[in-house]
């Protein structure tokens, strides 16, 4: 049985978490062995597909280097469904009280997705202090964080939407930014081409972006 994991062990893990959209249950094995051969572990795989929970299922059968959890969770049964695949953790894109204790049942550790003072404050009374700054770019990029650092001592972000290799150093070194979310990990035509390669030098590549 693996130990359970806390949301600051997920950000923890390294300074981007990539943020992967599968649509093929053939690619997945591959994909996830591909990433952990370029040290990235924590693989979000979004629940924006139907075969994703498929995926979730042979990730975590297949690759036990890999420690996968699921993004996009929107609801309750999202969250059930996503520990019974597997998932070690949950990612959502913004925050609601039905999905945080769905989350706690399933012991699934959660990075909630909050985009406004508000959010943060909501989750933050629900006892999350990690949390998803989500879509980042569009809700005020690195400008937001650094607003919130004096209101929001106590809370630390995982940067995510619109995060590309250029900017995502920006993010890393603000003080409560604890890892960024990118999708540019795992390209579309890199999958489609079946181009595992690419994707374990674009994952040795986040080394570099750690302040």
């Amino acid at each position: 049985m693996a130990a359970q994991l806390t949301a600051l062990d997920v950000m923890r893990a390294g300074p981007v978490i990539p943020v992967i959209v599968l649509h093929d249950v053939a690619t997945a094995v591959p994909v996830a062995k591909a990433l952990v051969a370029g040290g990235v572990r924590m693989l979000e795989v979004t629940l924006r597909t139907p075969q994703a929970l498929a995926c979730i299922e042979a990730i975590a059968r297949d690759v036990p280097d890999a420690v996968v959890g699921a993004g996009t969770i929107r609801s309750a049964a999202d969250a059930k469904a996503a520990a019974a695949a597997g998932a070690r953790f949950g990612v959502s894109p913004g925050f609601t009280d039905t999905v945080a204790h769905a989350c706690r049942d399933a012991q699934l550790p959660l990075l909630p997705g909050v985009a406004t003072s508000s959010e943060v404050m909501q989750a933050r009374e629900a006892g999350f202090e990690q949390m998803k700054f989500f879509p980042a770019m569009q809700a005020g990029g690195v400008a937001m964080l650094k607003a919130w650092q004096g209101p929001f001592f106590d809370v630390q972000f995982c940067p995510t939407g619109g995060v590309t290799p250029g900017n995502a150093a920006q993010f890393l070194a603000l003080s409560n930014v604890v890892c960024v979310g990118g999708s540019w990990l795992v390209p579309t035509d890199a999958v489609a081409q079946k181009d595992w390669a690419r994707i374990t030098t674009l994952a040795w590549d986040t080394a570099s972006l750690k302040p």
